[in-house]
């Protein structure tokens, strides 16, 4: 394609030139005709030759070498270029541009071509444009070929057109002489890496010598020589050219100098133009007064050759370097240049190297000017020459007008709301000039000076920018002091890697452990881990003493640089400390701060190291804010310190600074006084605290002495915000202040930026602690002493005796720093009850705790005097037992003393046997001495002390409560001191304890008053005792298992908490499982000692059979002993808790063991529960009362565990060889039991002997004795009231219950036995216990029968009946049940009182029964049980309808009914046979006559509503009918008498009645004969009565008279009953019709009642039929009859009648017809 174009282009040449240059046509047709003359190209090869890099590289390789050798092809585009046509040279150029590019020139016409732009050059724009493009590839691809005079043609035509006006062109022009001139150089570099192949061509002569030159060299040479001379004015030697601007001639000197700065430190030539020309120049155009733009290339120059050319430009160097620095004088130089000079130094502090090689080359050797020293004296001029500029005051504050810009950081938030000093409240505008202080908005330049090459004259830099690039002078400087030193210090393994741990405080570059951001959302939590071991030194290393190191000349330049210059450092940066800086700024300071002080710490300098320390904690804490805060603390404390010291770290809490915004919301409306609040620190005042703690983390091994500082102002930074804190809950926050509406969003931002920075402070902190755990002991004992000299000796007293095994020596006391070694204004110099000292106190503990955490390791494995541990404990036991100190001090150093106790025994879980038991007795000796030195009797002693012991007695107990759950498991030694320090709640020590050797130390008894212990000690000393009880018991030696029963029985026994007491008797439990689960089997002789003391010589012996069985039995006696302790509860569980024990290892105790156990302990119990059971003569009544319940509830429960260990347990126990001894004592006991007026105790009682009877399956395995023992207590003890008194709220249901169910038991043992007489006595007790029981409290025996009915029926069932008299004795006591229930009025509804109505019930059944079965019996019927019996279920019938409680179907009278039809049934036909006394068969037949009658009666009128009269008349009517036919015609026996009989009738007359009949009518039976009034009229009704409801048992009634009167065989029964039966007949017949007689007539016309004449009608009829007995009716004086003698007493009413029934043809009939019988009868027709 590039063919083609030269091919048109060379064609338009010839077009264009055919008139006006024929030479240009010729040469142009020729070089066509070559160009086609060329070999074709495939497209493949031309388009790979378009693929080149380079814009203009289109021709292939092939068609570039074959142009190249023809040199006339390039002719027409010289000649083109000569002719100075626009369009030949723009064709001619642009051809020549594409063949340098393809490398197609031939190289001996560059000359030709050179010659060619040159002429072309005052073309036009796009003719020179493309003679500058194409210089560029020419020196490129002809590099070889351009040397000497071509390339001074070269740049010759560039810096033609250089000169244009056209700034395009010149622009250019310039850029690519710069270009070309660097490429130059370049050529040099590239034949310097090839040195050996090319040979020298010339040689110069400079101020070193003569110096040989290659090609490239000399070119270099010649031209960077005319640069120098040119940029001076002169004329150059070498380049044609006339003059090049000054400016620019520096900038090429600027870029050959910047891209090869190598090439002028190996060619001396170059070099020797350095020192001859340019630093000579340089100089001069520094020194004087140049304008800007030249000045700053200048500069660069000068900042090039002082950063890179310092060895073979070392005289001109300082001679600039000293310059530079005088310039930095206000009188010396314009404020534009002094920036200048100040941003040359900035940047040669940048790098790290540069200052070291200043040092050396000049402020170390004698003679040289102090090129360092004086530049960092000038910054500490400059930094104080205009304090207003940079806002210097008390402390740094955020510069004003930080706080107009949105969203500014909390810096001016903070201090403002602290009332900092230094700031300037109000706005002020951006655009005012002078704003004092440093921000990164207007101290700073977008463009620094020496880079703005495009301005002519001198910006307008702000009046503080200055003093911005002294601040970063100042950082640099430390910057690479830090990054040279830092990296020489970090120890290395075998394998020289660098090791990770410990690494220091200040990071690697690109890293700030300032400006990171705190992570203040996370806690800072910690592990206590053995990874951090004291045996592994981890100091670092000094590198003074690396005297092998390669670059250990210039670590001791860094040393002196140190040594020398931080004076001037510190000067510096505490101007900048005190002034306005933005955060940025600020930031860089205390870091550059930070770094220099961790270099100067490294090196061991400790001057400048504790200086610089000293500096950053008064800045983090400044003196004003320390005395301003002390003159504001109260003198005393009104509260306990709370918040800040919550943190077991210790320090500030960031919640307790949020916790402030409530205040904030709370008193939002509230404006305080300008001066009602102090100021407190800021945020920065946190960042310098924490750089400080991130170099004490950094030098820690290496700090000394110089801990205090660190610790000092910790401890000061804690206090001013701890009273920051209580004046805001005081007055109001000083962040509420209400000033407008943005005031809300800015207090917002100073919690998140105030409490992110606090969180990042403590992190700081905590790291800093944490480091410690890698210090060697001494550099650890130094902290420890610093941080005891902080708190200080709380009391003035002598030594306490030290841990057991390794006493403190006196020189490892805490020293506390004089007076003199502190700050000028020192917490510790307060009073000691003020809140500051307390505040001291607090602070100092929980950094003691914290860092003895950290260090853990080191207390524990270590000797205790070299670790520090005897130190620590020591100065903490004193604390925590002082009288001295407030109550908030002594309990956080308890704390604090217990949670390093607890850590370090939580260590030995791992450690070896020998290590773990020397540590576990060091860790309880020291909380064993804790305790000893609160018993101590110099102390003084007030009730605030007193309460403070007790908190720290109590903090003690919780400590080894949490020692025994962490490693109990593992605890060895020390169990004797364990048990000591629970006994020290008691002021005792537990005999056996404490081993002889320590007799000395044990607890004294306390001072108070055992009513003056407190309950939260015995709770928390108990805990304790249920963890070893819970959880270590296999772990105990045999030695303190004895204490562990008397420590037992003492919270057992004591009356301080009952829950305590309570809890005790379950471990009784678990003891007694352990000893138990130890011994497979005990040893008999043990469990048959004597007494006590016996068994405590047993418990001591080597057999672990007899010692496992006398604990055992000691453990038995401790438990029953607490079974007499006065509060219920305890006494109560101790029974249960030994009746368990029992209960779970019967089965292992032989029968001679249970002897024992019964004589010893049971009954021992037994005995001592009646001893207790009443109170002291002194007690109330009401007192006596509850005393009295109290105890027997106790003997309940102590009733109903033994009956269940006889019940589980009695075979064995019954195998004994005194059992009948045992039995009778025991019985004894429950006779005893028995006396008290307690029912609920005598119902225990009878319940104990039931179920160990129910146990017993005949007498002979306890012995018919025994059985007899047990009949009389039940023959005696009937469970009623003693004294007839019944004890309130009380129900004997379940007493008697108990009783009868001890029968039942009984009764199979003495059954065989029973007599006569024993049965009544059953009876009697049965009948007694039926009648005293109460009614159940939620039930009734309506339907169902009580639970005491129902035993005593299933009782009576049990007596046997064989037995002579037996049967008629339990007849008459069922009779009696049978009449319990209506031989009284019912009760009322509601009334809880017995029915005995199912009992009644149930009775009949049972009597039923027993009589059917003994009918033949004659004691049934001798002994009156069959009349009895007859006369208790007379009274159920009777009762019918008026017997009101209502019952379940069937109801009594049925039920009796029943009953009584049956037992008749049978009975009757016997008792004829049995009973011949006359006097008896009247009784009995007169009970039956009684019977029938109620039978047939029924009061309907009070029957209720549910009621079925017509059901239960067809009942009645059977049963009449069953009895009817039983007694016809026995009833009319002689032997009974008349009266029976006639009681019979009038019981049918009554009931046969249909209609009530007027009283006048009925005649009295008994008292007057039955017909008297036969025909003695009665007035008339004009109403009518109702009907009976049991009309048909009236009908029943009537046809059994008429069937008595009437004419049967004529035997005398049948006459006795006739003539018994016949006066109510006719009394009955003669009513109804008197009735109709009296009535009718008054009825006029209405028709008689249908009842009536039904009535009237069945008579009449009856009559008519009737054939009576003819001597049932006495004959009527003068009329003969046989069997109509009835008749005759009727007829008069008859007739009357008949007189009166005209109306009613059917019963005029009726009356006809009986008076035609009449007739008959009579004669009478």
């Amino acid at each position: 394609m590039t063919a083609q174009i030269l091919s048109s282009e060379l064609t338009n040449l010839i077009q264009d030139s055919k008139r006006k240059n024929s030479d240009l046509r010729h040469a142009a047709e020729k070089s066509l005709n070559e160009l086609k003359a060329l070999p074709s190209t495939s497209e493949a090869q031309l388009a790979a030759g378009s693929l080149s890099f380079l814009p203009y590289a289109f021709l292939c390789s092939d068609h570039a070498k074959d142009l190249s050798r023809r040199p006339s092809f390039i002719a027409p585009f010289l000649i083109a270029c000569k002719t100075r046509n626009a369009k030949f040279s723009g064709i001619a150029v642009s051809c020549l541009q594409r063949l340098v590019v393809s490398r197609g020139l031939p190289k001996d016409n560059l000359k030709d071509v050179l010659e060619a732009w040159r002429e072309s050059t005052s073309l036009g724009l796009d003719v020179q444009l493309k003679i500058l493009q194409s210089l560029p590839p020419l020196l490129q691809n002809y590099a070889d070929a351009l040397t000497g005079e071509l390339l001074g043609s070269a740049l010759h035509v560039c810096s033609t057109l250089q000169g244009s006006k056209t700034a395009v062109v010149s622009s250019t022009a310039a850029a690519t002489l710069q270009q070309l001139s660097v490429s130059v150089f370049d050529k040099v570099a590239a034949e310097d890496r090839k040195a050996d192949e090319i040979s020298y061509v010339s040689e110069i002569e400079t101020d070193e010598g003569v110096v040989q030159l290659r090609p490239a060299a000399l070119d270099a040479y010649r031209v960077f020589s005319d640069l120098c001379l040119l940029t001076e004015g002169r004329k150059p030697r070498f380049l044609s050219s006339t003059g090049l601007p000054q400016n620019f001639g520096l900038e090429l000197i600027e870029s050959i100098l910047s891209n090869h700065p190598d090439i002028f430190l190996s060619h001396a030539e170059q070099a020797s133009v350095l020192r001859g020309r340019v630093m000579p120049f340089i100089i001069r155009a520094i020194s004087e007064r140049q304008s800007f733009s030249t000045t700053v290339r200048v500069a660069r120059v000068l900042y090039i050759l002082l950063r890179r050319h310092l060895s073979i430009l070392v005289s001109e160097c300082e001679v600039a370097l000293s310059l530079l620095t005088h310039m930095l004088d206000p009188e010396a130089a314009a404020p534009w240049k002094r920036a200048l000079c100040m941003e040359i130094f900035r940047g040669l502090h940048s790098e790290p190297g540069l200052t070291r090689k200043y040092y050396a080359q000049f402020d170390e050797k004698e003679g040289k000017k102090n090129i360092v020293g004086d530049h960092l004296g000038a910054l500490v001029r400059l930094s104080a020459e205009k304090p207003g500029v940079i806002g210097l005051g008390y402390q740094s504050s955020v510069p004003v007008g930080q706080s107009l810009v949105k969203d500014s950081s909390g810096d001016q938030v903070a201090m403002e709301a602290g009332g900092v000093a230094g700031i300037i409240s109000g706005p002020v505008a951006m655009s005012e000039v002078n704003v004092p202080g440093i921000s990164a908005q207007w101290s700073s330049v977008r463009v620094p000076c020496i880079d703005q090459l495009d301005k002519s004259d001198p910006p307008n830099l702000p009046e503080s920018y200055i003093y911005s690039l002294t601040l970063l002078c100042v950082n640099a400087f430390s910057e690479g002091l830090a990054k040279f030193i830092l990296p020489l210090t970090i120890p290395t393994d075998g394998k020289g890697k660098k090791k990770n741990r410990n690494v220091p405080a200040i990071e690697q570059e690109g890293s700030s452990p300032i400006t990171s951001e705190p992570t203040s959302s996370e806690p800072q939590t910690r592990e206590l881990s053995r990874r951090h071991s004291h045996r592994k030194s981890h100091v670092p290393i000094n590198p003074l003493s690396l005297d092998n190191h390669p670059l250990f000349k210039e670590i001791k330049t860094c040393s002196e640089i140190v040594s020398t210059c931080w004076p001037a450092v510190l000067a510096t940066c505490s101007t900048f400390l005190h002034a306005a800086l933005d955060t940025d700024y600020y930031h860089s300071l205390v870091r550059s701060f930070q770094k220099f002080t961790q270099v100067a710490g490294l090196l061991r300098l400790s001057t400048p190291r504790d200086a610089f320390l000293t500096t950053l904690g008064k800045a983090a804490v400044p003196a004003f804010l320390l005395t301003s805060n002390f003159s504001s603390a109260p003198s005393t404390p009104t509260t306990e310190i709370k918040g800040i010291f919550a943190n077991a770290k210790g320090l500030l809490s960031v919640d307790s600074i949020v916790s402030q915004s409530s205040t904030v919301s709370s008193e939002k409306d509230r404006q305080p006084s300008a001066d009602s609040t102090s100021p407190s620190l800021n945020t920065r005042n946190l960042l310098c605290l924490r750089a400080l703690l991130n170099l004490a983390i950094a030098l820690g091994p290496t700090l000394g002495k110089a801990w205090s500082i660190v610790l000092e102002t910790l401890q000061q930074a804690d206090f001013v915000i701890y009273s920051a804190s209580r004046k805001v809950g005081r007055q109001g926050s000083y962040l509420g202040r209400k000033n407008d509406a943005g005031d809300g969003g800015e207090v917002s931002s100073l919690f998140v930026n105030f409490g992110s920075e606090i969180s990042a402070v403590e992190t700081a902190a905590d790291r800093m602690f944490e480091s410690t755990a890698d210090f060697p002991n001494e550099s650890f004992v130094d902290v420890l002493t610093a941080l005891c000299g902080i708190f200080g000796d709380v009391e003035e007293q002598q030594p306490k005796p030290d841990s057991v095994d390794t006493p403190v020596p006196a020189k490892l006391r805490p020293q506390v720093p004089s007076s003199s070694h502190r700050r000028a204004v020192s917490i510790s110099g307060l009073p000691a009850n003020t809140s500051s000292q307390i505040q001291e106190h607090h602070f100092a503990l929980a950094k003691i705790g914290e860092l003895a955490s950290i260090n853990l390791s080191r207390l524990t494995t270590r000797k205790t005097a070299e670790s520090g541990w005897d130190v620590l404990i020591r100065e903490l036991v004193s604390a925590a037992s002082s009288s001295q100190v407030g109550p908030s001090v002594r309990l956080r150093a308890a704390e604090v003393l217990h949670s390093i106790i607890i850590a370090a025994a939580t260590t030995t879980t791992s450690e070896p046997l020998d290590s773990r038991n020397r540590i576990q007795r060091m860790v309880l000796s020291a909380l064993r001495e804790e305790i000893i030195a609160l018993f101590d009797g110099g102390r003084e002693e007030t009730v605030a002390a007193h309460a403070s012991d007790t908190d720290v007695h109590l903090l003690a107990l919780e400590a080894l409560k949490s020692i025994l759950e962490q490693c109990g498991e593992s605890l060895v030694a020390g169990w004797d001191l364990v048990f000591e320090i629970i006994a020290s709640v008691f002021g005792i020590t537990i005999p056996g304890s404490a081993p002889e050797d320590q007799a000395k130390d044990v607890i004294p008894r306390p001072r108070s008053a055992r009513g003056d212990r407190s309950p939260k000690l015995i709770r928390s000393s108990f805990s304790c005792l249920q963890l070893i009880c819970s959880d270590f018991l296999s772990s105990l030696p045999r030695t303190c298992e004895l204490v562990l029963l008397d420590a037992l029985y003492r919270f057992c026994s004591q009356e301080d908490d009952l829950n305590v007491s309570l809890t005790t008797l379950t471990f009784f439990w678990e003891v007694s499982d352990f000893l138990q689960s130890r011994n497979t089997s005990f040893d008999e002789q043990a469990l048959k000692a004597q007494n006590e003391s016996n068994l405590l010589e047993r418990a001591e012996s080597d057999d672990k059979r007899v010692s496992g069985a006398a604990l055992w039995v000691l453990l038995l006696l401790r438990l029953a002993a607490v079974t007499t302790d006065d509060r219920a509860e305890v006494r109560n569980g101790a029974i249960q808790t030994l009746l368990r024990i029992f209960d779970a290892y019967g089965d292992d105790l032989t029968p001679g063991a249970w002897d024992s156990c019964l004589r010893v302990v049971i009954f021992k119990v037994m005995e001592a529960n009646d001893s207790q059971k009443h109170p002291s003569d002194s007690s109330t009544t009401s007192s006596l009362d509850r005393h009295t319940k109290s105890w027997n509830e106790t003997t309940i429960i102590m009733l109903n565990g033994i009956s269940g260990l006889l019940e589980n347990y009695l075979d064995a126990i019954v195998r004994q060889e005194n059992f009948t001894d045992s039995w009778q004592r025991f019985l004894h006991y429950l006779s005893v039991f028995l006396e008290r007026p307690s029912l609920q105790v005598r119902t225990t009682v009878f319940k104990l002997l039931r179920n160990v009877l129910s146990k017993v399956e005949n007498a002979d395995k306890i012995g018919r004795s025994s059985a007899e023992l047990v009949w009389d207590i039940w023959c005696k003890e009937i469970p009623v009231s003693k004294g007839g008194a019944r004890e309130p709220k009380t129900n004997n249901q379940d007493a008697f219950l108990a009783y009868v169910q001890l029968f039942q038991e009984l009764y199979r043992l003495i059954e065989k036995d029973l007599t006569v007489q024993r049965v009544e006595q059953i009876l009697d007790n049965l009948r007694e216990s039926v009648c005293c029981s109460d009614s159940p409290q939620y039930a009734t025996d309506i339907d169902h029968l009580t639970p005491v009915q129902t035993e005593i029926t299933e009782a009576v069932k049990m007596i046997r009946t064989d037995i002579k008299g037996a049967a008629p004795r339990i007849i008459r006591l069922l009779a009696g049940f049978v009449a319990l229930a209506f031989d009284r009025n019912p009760p009322e509804v509601g009334n809880r009182e017995h029915t005995f109505i199912a009992l009644s019930k149930i009775s009949m059944d049972l009597l039923q029964g027993l009589l059917i079965e003994h009918v033949h019996d004659a004691d049934v019927y001798a002994g009156d049980a069959l009349l009895t019996s007859l006369q208790s279920l007379v009274l159920p019938i009777a009762r019918k309808y008026r017997w009101r409680v209502e019952t379940k179907e069937p109801f009594s009278w049925k039920k009796a009914t029943s009953v009584t039809v049956a037992v008749l049934e049978v009975a009757l036909p016997v008792m004829t046979e049995k009973v011949r006394a006359e006097e008896e068969i009247n009784k009995h037949w007169k009970i039956v006559v009684e019977i029938i009658g109620s039978i047939l009666a029924a009061d309907t009128s009070l029957a209720s509503s549910l009621t079925s009269i017509a059901a239960d008349e067809t009942f009645d009517i059977q049963s009449f009918t069953r009895l009817s036919n039983l007694i016809t015609p026995a009833l009319g026996s002689p032997s009974i008498a008349d009266s029976v009989r006639r009681a019979y009738g009038s019981s049918l007359f009554t009931t046969s009645l249909i209609h009530s009949p007027t009283p006048p009518e009925l005649p009295q039976f008994g008292t007057s004969e039955p017909l008297k009034n036969l025909y003695k009229p009665r007035l008339g009704r004009t109403y009518d009565p109702p009907p009976s409801l049991r009309s048909r048992m009236s009908y029943v009634c009537l046809d059994t008279l008429f069937a008595l009167v009437s004419l049967h065989d004529g035997s005398p029964p049948r006459v006795k009953l006739a003539q018994a039966a016949a006066p109510f007949l006719i009394l009955r017949a003669a009513i109804t019709i008197r009735a109709y007689i009296a009535d009718q007539p008054l009825r006029g016309r209405m028709p008689t009642p249908s009842s009536q004449r039904k009535e009237l009608l069945y008579i009449l009829e009856k009559l008519i039929d009737l054939e009576a007995e003819p001597r049932a009716i006495p004959d009527a004086p003068g009329v003969s009859s046989d069997n109509r003698k009835h008749m005759h007493r009727l007829y008069p009413l008859v007739v009357r009648a008949a007189g009166v029934a005209w109306r009613d043809r059917v019963v005029l009939g009726k009356f006809r017809g009986l008076l035609g019988v009449v007739g008959e009868e009579f004669g009478i027709e």
